[in-house]
């Protein structure tokens, strides 16, 4: 099970930390992903983290250099840290996961939708003045 929080209104140019806490699993085996889904739009990439240490992340072009993904195993838990926010980064950001059996998967997969088995319910984030 995946618990998403930490979304919220904030103002442009603002900062949220979104959490994804996992239950019932060891986490460290996880690949896990950020996706969000505006009103009217498919659901789309955010960030990914591999499994284990979280020694490869990967960005969506339009938040690269603002966002930044990490883990704490210990915590069972994903953090998206979002900087510089923008009205168009107002979404339902869900957290994502699958059980990954190496650390070497193409990034295609990581920005898959359907490569992930398990969903969080999500988070609103809204960016507005």
């Amino acid at each position: 099970q995946l618990q998403a929080s930490g979304g919220g209104l904030v103002q442009p140019g603002g900062s949220l930390r979104l959490s994804c806490v996992a239950s019932g699993r060891t986490f460290s085996n996880y690949a896990v992903g950020w996706f969000r889904q505006a009103p009217g739009k498919e659901r789309e990439f955010v960030a990914a983290i591999n499994k284990s240490g979280g020694s490869r992340t990967f960005y969506a072009d339009s938040v690269e250099g603002r966002f930044e993904i990490s883990r704490d195993n210990a915590k069972n838990t994903v953090y998206l840290q979002m900087n510089s926010l923008n009205p168009e980064d107002t979404a339902t950001y869900y957290c994502a996961a699958r059980l990954a059996m190496s650390l070497s998967y193409s990034s295609f997969y990581y920005r898959t939708r359907d490569w992930y088995n398990y969903w969080g319910q999500g988070t609103e984030v809204t960016v507005s003045s």
